[in-house]
């Protein structure tokens, strides 16, 4: 490791930015001790270290197949097309032998091209509305090698998942296997291929505990990950809740809905029964009846009254029950012939078990909530710790896992993310930062601010955040923990600065963070979505300002039954789990500023109780050494030098 990225080494060779990074030397070293000793590791590695490559290396050359899961796809993008490609041409000058890489993502990326010959041979499927995008379809699939929608930058996206893509992609739901007709041509299959061949496997946590969770199942076939002997999780802050995901259970109108669409396609290809075709009414029926029969409240709520709801809508809740039975039972009547008939039936007993386990299951692990979206009602069970089950079906089976990210500690420790996950038995690094934060940002913290609760607060903080944004000239995100106190934020700062200002909802994420760059002294207004994975350096962003402590919601059903299984095992739910969590927030969010060495510009928090509070003190021992000042006169003599 030494060799490659100390001073005059091969990475100073032949990288044209090289600089040093003493942490990125200790990180690699402590990576390749890992898989040395067979330990698992978690690395905090803030922005700058060069983490990437300080784990890829070592991974690389382990002689071992190892899976690499990163928080995002962009991150995946980084490393598959920029990060690996230098490390291999750097270590092939070097004579070493040849890398095999392969990028996977999840199977809704990728086109069914047995659903597209399904849909151009039979017109009655009834989606030609998109006669046009159709065609862009039919002629990328005859030319795509991956078959990835990522390719497909003309074809809009449905913006409610309803979409024609969302008719022909490759998800396990509709995936007959070995059965269809185009498997050897399958672009699943053809991913799957090239990842049994290779040596690094670059995938997303969503991918990678959407196959665990089917391999814990046993669920024969349906994994997409080859076996592997390591994984290195990229932004692993983001496991707990990637992982309750996955290991819990997700019912909507819309599967149901999509189960009975698919269904009816057996008589436009010429088959099914009359039996069939009655069962799919009433599923029809009954599906509208209960989800109905469901709170109206919008957004995400705790499924609280399960019993009350048993007995209150007992009607609607059998009448659905019964009418899956009913096209269980009219599918499995119909003689072999159909590939399609298998999934459907398993389609069918599978959404029937997971209704029935979350209106009457009694696991003490999980707790179940409703969300509702537009059109879109969600049934959901969701454990409440998944520690144990990480532990059983990951931590104990794998002999190496590395854990990093740049806020993964809280006080100096990872104590709070070993106890979420139930990683016991792991090396731990905490390492300094490549930046001079002491010099490089400054920690503005307003003094005279009411409580974030209070309802004066809108107001001083519109105040404060047109003087912030007056001393940096604008070239700011103002990132809210709510979309309301969002709104009203920059509805009064809008008309009292001269900058242009964009708030979150304009425009495509994507959209707005190109036009925040393009956009000299521009202003983005912005919730949870933008406080990580976002990447402006240089000072067109030079400041970000937060408006308050980014606790959980304390209402969120999740949240509330976490909290109260800390307290009944004898914890404080508040400074056990708020606090570190938001801890590990307030610094992703922070975390968009500082991006390089020559980037500088100005924190500004406008919460006091970080000041007032006892548990104030722990976000600051938390966050890096930032140079911290009460007075906004420093702030604009700070920016006056930039």
């Amino acid at each position: 490791m030494r060799a490659f990225f100390g001073p005059g080494g091969l990475l100073a060779r032949s990288h044209p930015h090289y600089e040093f990074r003493s942490s990125q030397l200790e990180m690699a070293q402590a990576v390749e001790e890992s898989f040395r000793d067979k330990r698992h590791l978690i690395v905090e590695a803030g922005t700058g270290t060069g983490k990437t490559l300080a784990y890829l290396l070592p991974a690389l050359l382990s002689n071992r197949r190892v899976v690499v899961s990163t928080g995002t796809k962009n991150l995946q993008e980084q490393l598959f097309y920029k990060d690996v490609p230098f490390l291999k041409t750097v270590l092939a000058e070097a004579g070493m032998k040849d890398i095999r890489v392969c990028y996977m993502k999840g199977r809704a990326n990728y086109l069914c091209r047995q659903k597209l010959y399904d849909l151009e041979a039979h017109p009655a499927l009834g989606v030609f509305e998109e006669p046009e995008q159709l065609k862009v379809l039919h002629d990328w699939e005859k030319t795509t090698v991956s078959g990835d929608r990522a390719e497909l930058t003309t074809l809009p996206e449905s913006g409610n998942g309803r979409g024609l893509w969302e008719r022909l992609d490759a998800r396990r739901e509709t995936c007959t296997g070995q059965k269809c007709a185009q498997y050897d041509r399958c672009f699943i299959t053809e991913m799957h291929r090239r990842a049994v061949e290779a040596d690094l496997v670059i995938v997303n946590h969503h991918l990678f505990f959407a196959d665990l969770s089917l391999k814990r199942l046993g669920i024969p076939g349906m994994g997409v990950l080859p076996d592997y002997g390591a994984v290195i999780f990229d932004e692993a802050h983001e496991i707990e809740d990637v992982a309750g995901q996955y290991f819990g259970v997700s019912v909507s109108n819309y599967r149901v809905e999509d189960l009975a669409r698919d269904c009816q396609y057996i008589f436009t290809k010429g088959g099914g029964t009359p039996g069939i075709h009655s069962a799919v009414r009433r599923l029809e029926r009954e599906t509208e009846i209960f989800f109905a029969a469901l709170p109206v409240t919008e957004g995400r709520q705790g499924f609280t009254e399960r019993e009350h709801f048993r007995e209150h809508h007992a009607g609607a809740y059998r009448g659905l029950i019964a009418a899956l039975d009913a096209l269980h039972s009219a599918l499995a009547s119909v003689p072999p012939g159909d590939e399609d008939l298998d999934q459907y039936v398993m389609r069918a007993l599978e959404l029937r078990s997971q209704i029935e386990f979350i209106v009457e299951g009694e696991d003490p692990n999980f707790v179940f909530w409703i969300e509702r979206r537009g059109r879109g009602v969600f049934l959901q069970a969701t454990p409440i710790d998944v520690s144990t089950l990480l532990e059983e079906c990951l931590f104990d089976e794998m002999e190496t896992l590395v854990l990093t990210s740049a806020t993964l500690a809280v006080g100096g420790t990872a104590d709070f993310i070993r106890r979420r996950l139930g990683l016991r038995y792991a090396r731990e690094k905490v390492l300094e930062s490549h930046f001079d934060y002491g010099s490089q940002a400054l920690l503005y913290l307003p003094r005279e601010l009411p409580d974030p609760r209070h309802s004066d607060f809108v107001d001083a903080a519109t105040e404060e955040v047109t003087r912030i944004l007056e001393a940096t000239r604008g070239r700011a995100f103002a990132l809210f923990t709510s979309y309301a106190q969002m709104e009203q934020v920059y509805e009064r700062v809008r008309s009292k600065v001269k900058f242009p200002l964009l708030v979150q909802g304009m425009a495509p994420r994507t959209a707005l963070l190109d036009r925040f760059r393009r956009t000299p002294g521009a202003v983005l207004f912005a919730t949870a979505s933008f406080w990580q994975g976002v990447d402006v350096p240089g000072e067109q962003l030079s400041c970000v300002i937060v408006d308050r402590l980014p606790f959980a919601v304390p209402t969120d059903p999740v949240v509330v039954a976490r909290s109260r299984r800390i307290e009944e095992d004898g914890g404080n739910a508040f400074l056990d789990y708020q606090v570190p969590g938001a801890v590990l927030a307030l610094k992703q969010g922070f975390g968009r500023l500082i991006r390089s060495r020559t980037d500088r510009g100005v924190l500004a928090l406008l919460d006091v109780r970080i000041r007032t509070k006892q548990y104030g003190r722990v976000f600051l021992e938390s966050l890096p050494g930032y140079r911290v000042t009460a007075d906004i006169g420093e702030v604009e003599r700070f920016m006056g030098k930039g």
